[in-house]
């Protein structure tokens, strides 16, 4: 089931970068928390240019391994949610942040 073009979601993808790697200014993230997410900006950056789509820089990676990297990585960053439960706002980040690809 195809609900969005390989284009645009590179288009989503580049702009989840742009996101993540704004987000620890944005939200005030300090200590491990900045860390992982300035991590998880670069590691989505590297994912994106090397698969293998429109907007693919290198296209070293299919497209569907993409999609199956991207899925674990929701996963995992909804666990980072409840990891830094005592930290309200990644909580919500974290959890929220990857919550429509889970559905």
């Amino acid at each position: 089931m195809k609900i969005i073009s390989s284009k645009v979601h590179g288009i989503l993808d580049y702009a989840t970068v742009i996101f993540l790697l704004a987000s620890p200014t944005i939200f005030k993230m300090e200590g491990n928390l900045c860390t992982i997410t300035y991590t998880l900006g670069v590691v989505h950056f590297c994912l994106t240019i090397l698969t293998d789509f429109e907007v693919g820089l290198i296209k070293v990676i299919p497209f569907r391994i993409h999609g199956l990297i991207e899925v674990a990585v929701a996963l995992g960053s909804a666990a980072l949610g409840f990891w830094f439960y005592n930290n309200g706002s990644a909580t919500g980040f974290y959890f929220l942040w990857r919550l429509p690809l889970l559905l």
